[in-house]
């Protein structure tokens, strides 16, 4: 009801034991709370909290200007409301070694089942633009090694990002990984893979699990699930789908109304109250304390 039962550490070990399963772990991203309990709805495996989106979501583009607290916060909040386990965006870790060491505890206490930090410099920017920069290879290992040292919870996941193939190529992006697992990365995410081949080339490469991002308009072959499977992915993430279904539906619907004075024409493209009601579940409320919630859904 006002928070899902489970645990933290429940969704984090359901999240450790998907990454042992060799099965796919379907990761939607979350613009909200409400989207997150519609990903649990839909059957997914687990919620993953985008970067891009909350800078998108704050009015800012994606370049390094959202703070820990911001991403701590939301996450809680979209945490808090469903069983599946989170992975969240947490960027360079907001800094050097020590502010990845502050992240990974301040992300803990949020509740979320794992973070990921990259090998940018800071500030970064979007995985898919050109310009990247990435940090030299000992500071993104000090990076990993820091966040993995400040986990109280063994099961907090800790996954690495690299976006050294962009930079400087495969070979480095993959001798990156085996450093970062080395250095105690539970998950490998190799951003901005062109294809089938780049994935092949990093599974065949890395002993942990690896992570495949399909987001749209990038750089990135948009890969069905059937296929990632069989490449031997672990999780993929959609980082962006459901915010630009989102916006594109609001971009069309405020056309409409503009130009036609009314919402009318539009009531069938609508979550409809009675729907919005069960997925809050109104009723949980009206029963349990009918004193204060004495609505009829």
């Amino acid at each position: 009801m006002l928070h899902d039962p489970a645990t933290a550490t429940a969704k984090r070990e359901t999240f450790r034991a998907g990454l042992a399963s060799g099965r796919l772990l379907r990761f939607p991203g979350a613009f909200s709370p409400l989207s997150a309990m519609l990903i649990a709805r839909r059957g997914f495996e687990g919620v993953y909290v985008s970067g891009a989106v909350i800078s998108a979501d704050l009015g800012l583009p994606d370049i390094g200007l959202t703070t820990l607290t911001e991403v701590a916060g939301r996450s809680q909040q979209i945490a808090r409301v469903t069983a599946l386990p989170s992975l969240v965006d947490a960027d360079t870790g907001f800094g050097e070694p020590m502010n990845a060491a502050r992240t990974a505890a301040v992300l803990e206490d949020a509740g979320v089942a794992g973070m990921h930090i990259e090998d940018q410099v800071n500030p970064k920017r979007c995985g898919h633009l050109d310009g990247k920069e990435v940090v030299d290879r000992d500071t993104a290992v000090k990076r990993i090694k820091a966040a993995v040292a400040a986990r109280r919870d063994p099961s907090f996941v800790i996954a690495a990002r690299t976006d050294a193939a962009a930079v400087a190529g495969m070979d480095e992006a993959i001798d990156r990984a085996k450093a970062y697992a080395d250095a105690g990365a539970d998950l490998i995410f190799p951003e901005a893979m062109a294809g089938e081949a780049d994935f092949e080339r990093f599974r065949a490469a890395i002993g942990v699990p690896i992570l495949a991002n399909m987001t749209e308009f990038g750089k990135s072959k948009l890969l069905d699930t059937r296929t990632l499977e069989n490449l031997g992915v672990n999780v993929v993430i959609y980082p962006v789908t459901l915010l630009r279904l989102a916006m594109h539906a609001a971009a069309e619907g405020l056309a409409a109304i503009a130009g036609q004075g009314s919402q009318e024409g539009l009531l069938d493209r609508m979550q409809h109250r009675r729907d919005l009601y069960d997925l809050l579940d109104y009723e949980a409320y009206n029963t349990f304390d009918a004193g204060i919630y004495n609505f009829r859904p």
